[in-house]
Order: structure tokens, then sequence, then C-alpha cells
């Protein structure tokens, strides 16, 4: 899987060109699904990237928010897009943004409690009147596909007064319900509260209304799959109602991977998978983690230990493994960085090891140079460097990663595992060995069949030839802070 934008892609509309033109390559050299940002039109209109969404049926169509297109062009762009990768043998999955709303077009009186944010469970004010931004009429799209309008019966929360222009979390009270709704998270007491006018699946007219506007959707773009956000922030239960519907409406598989970001805590995935009964995949956020941490520390991380905590290691079925993301990229509100020294081993242990499902970052693929804010409140500008060496791993994992995997992680400065290949695919079978301190050698066996052939460094960091004894075994060699990836000698 391939992550298609990073969150300072230029806000100048050519995103859904830019994919159409490049899909043909993509599938090409390895990619064979994509995950695009979300479509839908934000509350800052071209300028913002989805995540705040306004209209979730405008897609670049209508003229709200000033502007018609999205930061990344168009309807019709979107579905030519899709349509021309889908033709190159791709498949395309929809990133969701259900968890809030924002951009209100008109205020309402709304009675609320406001709650401690460290504790939303606690209330510190009793009920009173606020002035909130929770009516949405959609006044561009006329009602166009939807005549649904939006207002504070729709919400349990927000997070602002235009009455005394406070900013606080406000729960919204309700005849029928009270307090927030159960979500997974117990961060802060109780996190359904994320950012702007909280959606509340309580009220069984949302859930019709996004059921409604899910199967709209794919039959409006076409996509194969889905990616949603903020899923901790949610009632598990939507989500299997919403998948369970869209999956008898189409009678189609709908791939789908939430993100469920919890770094240091891979019980809470696994929970949430039971909760949902095994019907998504969760990104593996306590893998990201282990990779940062190794990356920063060098030769002071313990690379057996890598996987120790992770969701590939513990359900590797549903485990979406990924090296980075537009949350945890420099600057971004998840800041957890790969260093560059690191992300081609990073690559190396999600996408030529049998377990998991790998997705990469767009900007390691493209690389890319932004300027933002940092942390001293002075900009800052940020360039990061394409992987050299993805190409080739895409290629490795296509041709050279199948069969029986065996594993050396005996050392904590350099680890390794060997595939001994299948028969459907010729030359397959690799070794590959890491190492985050000194040049390193190691024995591995790859298999008898390989008996007297002859391996070399597909990644080309060493540049020996090595042949495999008659037993299947060689010693494999390693350059400091860094990966080889060493299979049956390329001709040419």
């Amino acid at each position: 899987m391939l992550q298609f934008f990073e969150w300072y892609y230029p806000a100048n509309g050519s995103l859904w060109d830019h994919f159409k033109n490049d899909a043909a390559r993509l599938k090409e050299i390895g990619i064979d699904t994509v995950w695009l940002p979300p479509a839908q039109k934000s509350m800052g209109g071209d300028k913002t990237n989805g995540y705040d969404s306004y209209d979730i049926y405008d897609l670049g169509e209508f003229d709200q928010k000033g502007s018609v297109r999205t930061k990344y062009g168009t309807k019709e762009q979107l579905i030519d897009a899709v349509k021309t990768a889908q033709a190159a043998g791709l498949q395309v999955y929809a990133d969701i943004v259900l968890n809030h709303m924002g951009g209100a077009d008109e205020k309402e009186n709304v009675t609320v409690r406001k709650v401690d944010p460290e504790n939303r469970t606690e209330f510190i004010s009793e009920p009173y009147e606020i002035e909130a931004y929770t009516k949405f009429t959609f006044p561009g799209r006329k009602g166009k596909y939807s005549e649904f309008i939006w207002d504070h019966n729709c919400f349990a929360g927000v997070d602002y007064d235009d009455r005394t222009k406070e900013t606080a979390i406000f729960n919204i009270l309700h005849p029928d319900t009270e307090g927030w709704q159960d979500v997974l998270s117990d961060e802060h007491g109780n996190y359904d509260f994320l950012m702007l006018a909280d959606i509340d699946f309580r009220n069984p007219a949302v859930r019709e209304e996004m059921k409604r506007w899910g199967k709209w959707l794919l039959d409006t773009v076409g996509y194969d799959g889905f990616r949603l956000d903020a899923i901790k922030h949610m009632d598990p239960g939507f989500y299997n109602e919403w998948l369970d519907h869209l999956r008898a409406e189409t009678g189609r598989e709908l791939f789908t991977v939430g993100e469920y970001w919890a770094q240091t805590d891979v019980s809470s995935l696994i929970k949430y998978i039971e909760i949902t009964g095994r019907r998504m995949s969760l990104f593996d956020a306590p893998l990201q983690r282990n990779f940062h941490l190794a990356s920063n520390e060098g030769a002071e991380y313990d690379l057996t230990t890598i996987f120790n905590g992770s969701l590939v290691e513990t359900d590797p079925e549903l485990a979406v493994t990924l090296v980075e993301n537009h949350d945890t990229q420099p600057l971004q509100s998840l800041e957890q960085p790969v260093e560059a020294w690191f992300r081609t081993i990073a690559y190396a242990l999600i996408m030529l090891r049998e377990a998991g499902y790998p997705c990469i970052f767009y900007t390691d693929l493209y690389g890319s140079t932004y300027t933002d804010e940092g942390h001293d409140g002075e900009d800052q500008k940020v360039t990061l460097e394409k992987v050299p060496e993805m190409e080739t791993l895409l290629w490795a994992r296509k041709h050279l990663a199948y069969g029986q995997q065996r594993d050396y992680f005996d050392n904590p400065n350099c680890i390794g595992w060997t595939r001994e290949g299948d028969d459907k695919h010729e030359g397959s079978g690799c070794a590959v060995l890491i190492s985050n301190a000194d040049e390193a050698a190691k024995a591995m066996e790859v298999g008898a069949k390989f008996a007297g052939q002859v391996f070399t460094d597909h990644l080309g960091k060493v540049a020996d030839e090595i042949t495999i004894d008659e037993n299947g075994w060689a010693e494999f060699k390693v350059q400091g802070g860094s990966v080889s990836v060493w299979a049956v000698k390329r001709e040419g």
C-alpha cells in the first residue's frame, strides 16, 4: 500500500492528476493499493487537508468555503484518477473522516456543560447556554445528493462558544442521552471528544445518513476500500454497523484499515479488533514507535526487540505496518520521525518478511521540502529525501520475498532472516542482514536448493559475491548502520 499524500503537499489542486499520471508507473514498480487523502470539502476550502470535514458530499463540485475544488482537485479529476489507477491494476482506498465536522453555516443556542479537559467525565459547570457553530445547511450544494441538515442534535460536543469567545470542551445536553459516547479509549477519562463539532452516533438519523453517504461515495467514485480516521474517538459499534451495511449492499470485501493511534499499548489495538469482530485491520502504531526509537538510539538499541509489543507480532493478519505517515512526519501533531539512516532498514523489516501488510509513505517514494512553525516558534524548513533503495525493495518484495522464513535475531546489533523462495516465483528466495553498529557477518541458511549458487547484495551496499555451501548455508555480510538483501546474482 502507498499513502499517496503528505501533510505539506502543495494546495494547488494537482494531487489527483499527479496520481492519475503516475498510476501505471506505481503498478509497474510494485505498488498494489493506494490510500488517497480525504476527498470531501473541508472547512478550510482548498487550503486544508480534508481532516476538518465540512461537507462530505462535496468532492470538489460546489462553490463552498471559498472554492469549488478541494486542496487536491475537482470531483471530475478524482473520479478520472481512480478509474485510471484501477485500469492500471491498482486498488484505491478512501480516507474516511466521520468523527467530527467544522465550519458550520449557522450558530445555534445550545445547552451544554463544560468539562475538565484532563478528565472529560468530570463536569465543571452547571448546564448553561452557549452559541455554538452546529448547523450545517450547505448552501452551495442546495440539497443535491442529500437534504439532511446537521444541527446540534447530531453532535455530542463542541470546543467554542461564540457568545463569550471561549475555547473549551463543552458537552451538549440532549433529552435522551447524557455525557459522552462509549469509546474504547479512556484517555482523559473518555476520549470521545477530539476537535470541532463531535458527531454523535447515538442519534439513529446520523447513522442512517452516514450509511446512505457511504453507499453514495462508493457508487460515485468506485473506491475499493477504506482508511478510517480517528477511530479511538468513536463508538466502535458504529463502524461495525457501517461496514456490515456497505459490504452487504455492494457484495464486496471493501478492505478497511483503521487509525487507532496507541504507540505503547498493543493491548488496546487487540481489544479494538475483538470489539469490531475482526472487521478491519489496524495500523501498527507500536511498531512505528519502535522504528523511531531505534533510529534515534543507534547502536544502543537492541535490534532483537524491534518487534516487541507490536501488532504484527501479536496479530499479523490484521497488522498494517508503516515507517511514517502524515501525522508522524517532522513538525506534525504526532511527530515521531524515523531518521534517514534507518528508513531503508525499517522498510526492509516490513516489506521483506512474511507477516504484515506494509504501507509506504509518500515522502519516502517522492521526497518533500516544506516550511512550518518549529517547536521554538520560528519557521523551520524540512527536507525529506526519498529512500533511494525504495524501488529495489519493492522489486525484492515482488520477486524474492517468498517461502519459509528463518529468523536470526541473536545479536542486539545485527539481526537477519532468510526466505527460502517457492516454486511459483522463479529465482525467489533471499537473505536479509541488518546492522545498527559496525559492519558484521552472520551465518544463515537459505536452503539446500541454492547449494553452489552465487548470491550478491541487490542493494549494492556490499560488493562481494557469496557462494552458498552444499547444505544451503553461507556467511552473509552487512555494512555498519545498513541493510543488505542477498539473493541469486542477477545477470546484467
